[in-house]
């Protein structure tokens, strides 16, 4: 009996099981291998070692500080003599002139002294410029036709912060920065925050501390004769020159009407297309038309029909809505074909059975079956579509987009690029929670 066992129909499905646990055993073992032997191969093959080794990463740190704060520059004119003091190098951040110059910059004589963080300071003269610097010394360059020298302490070699040539010397010190060419002396300080995001330098609210503006909100006093302090900072504020408050929210709105256009427009074009597509709804030659029209339309990427619609149309908001809408009818349409495949056709049949034609049947037993995937999938591609505005804006010229592109291509306004970033943020979370509670309450009840 033992022998029968040993050799018998149980003991092929003894030898049959382990065979499957040693495939499933290698199998566990030769997909991680795999994926493993794949990300050794990505590595090479995208050269991320040389890439890593050509990293700069502290220009990194320069453009995450960038972001959060920002730079005056002090520059003087060295053939001229003059002095400017402008917030970002803006001409609508020129300070008018020494009386509103801030106190860490002051004029003696035909010199001006410039006083950096930690104890650092510049003094611009008109034949040197001398700059301290805590723990090191004085370091002093002398600008002239013949070329720019520079030297500091006697007995000590420029820190490596320091690159000099005959044409230009550049301090990029912890303090502070420092650039000296022939034609021209900048110091650059940095300080914390978004200067003059709430007023400009045209506003006299900008010259006021908090505590002097929350005063004026309360004051019978008007700054602005004929005009409630109140309302003249709302004006001052939304006609800002350096952040343009004004023109940022107008392209935001336009970003999401682009969505909202593209996307409404798309699902009422793919609805009626959708009963054509599905096979409970239409015969196989139309059927298959349709469906091969949808996978066209969402297989092309919404960028590309931007740049065609672009060359067609020419930029504007007008043509990232149509590029959008041609995206979407394709998506929309296999979405709703496929939920009216899988409708409880007994709703039907009952409207059938009390005479009711074909259009009362769809009204009255399909659309109420098709409304809750509808507008979850209306509500989540409006979201989506959110998003994907800010990228379609910035190629065809419309929306947050573009100025978040303009920002980007100057290389240097990154505080305005943070803003932006953060606006765009706000308005897909804003999104997401709107589309969440209208959800909530037409599919749930609530």
């Amino acid at each position: 009996m033992t022998a029968t066992l040993a050799s018998g129909p149980l003991a092929d499905a003894r030898t049959s099981a382990l065979r499957r646990i040693a495939r499933r055993r290698l199998v566990s073992l030769l997909i991680p291998a795999a994926i493993l032997g794949y990300l050794v191969y990505a590595l090479f093959a995208f050269q991320l070692p040389e890439l890593l080794a050509r990293a700069r990463w502290e220009n990194g740190g320069t453009l995450i500080s960038d972001s959060y704060s920002y730079k005056t520059h002090v520059t003087r004119d060295n053939r001229a003599g003059g002095v400017e003091v402008a917030i970002e190098g803006e001409r609508k951040g020129t300070y008018a002139g020494p009386a509103q110059w801030p106190g860490w910059v002051r004029g003696e004589g035909d010199a001006t002294e410039v006083d950096l963080p930690r104890g650092a300071a510049v003094r611009i003269g008109p034949g040197d410029v001398r700059m301290t610097l805590p723990g090191y010394g004085v370091l002093t360059i002398i600008p002239d036709r013949a070329g720019i020298t520079v030297a500091g302490p006697t007995g000590r070699p420029l820190p490596d912060y320091v690159s000099a040539s005959n044409t230009r010397v550049q301090v990029t010190a912890p303090e502070g920065r420092l650039t000296v060419t022939k034609a021209k002396t900048e110091v650059f300080r940095y300080s914390y925050g978004w200067e003059m995001f709430f007023f400009d330098l045209e506003s006299p609210f900008h010259f006021m501390s908090w505590g002097q503006i929350g005063a004026a909100l309360v004051s019978a006093e008007q700054v602005r004769p004929g005009r409630s302090n109140l309302s003249a900072m709302a004006q001052d504020f939304w006609n800002n020159g350096m952040w343009q408050h004004h023109r940022v929210f107008g392209a935001l709105f336009e970003t999401l009407l682009m969505a909202f256009l593209g996307t409404m427009a798309g699902a009422v074009l793919a609805l009626p297309l959708a009963f054509l597509a599905a096979k409970n709804f239409s015969v196989l030659p139309v059927r298959f038309g349709i469906r091969r029209v949808f996978d066209f339309l969402r297989g092309v990427d919404g960028l590309i029909w931007t740049i065609i619609l672009s060359r067609a149309f020419g930029p504007g908001p007008l043509t990232g809505a149509l590029a959008i809408l041609l995206t979407d009818t394709g998506s929309f349409g296999k979405l709703f074909s496929e939920a009216l495949e899988n409708i409880d056709a007994r709703q039907v049949e009952g409207l059938r059975s009390t005479g009711a034609g074909r259009l009362a049947r769809n009204r009255w037993g399909v659309i109420p079956q098709l409304a809750p995937v509808i507008l979850s999938q209306v509500l989540y591609f409006l979201e989506s579509n959110t998003r994907s505005a800010t990228v379609i804006g910035a190629i065809v010229g419309g929306g947050i987009g573009l100025l978040l592109t303009q920002a980007l291509i100057t290389q240097k306004d990154w505080e305005e690029v943070a803003y932006f970033i953060l606006l765009i943020l706000g308005m897909v979370m804003a999104m997401d929670w709107i589309s969440g509670k209208i959800r909530r309450r037409l599919i749930r009840g609530r």
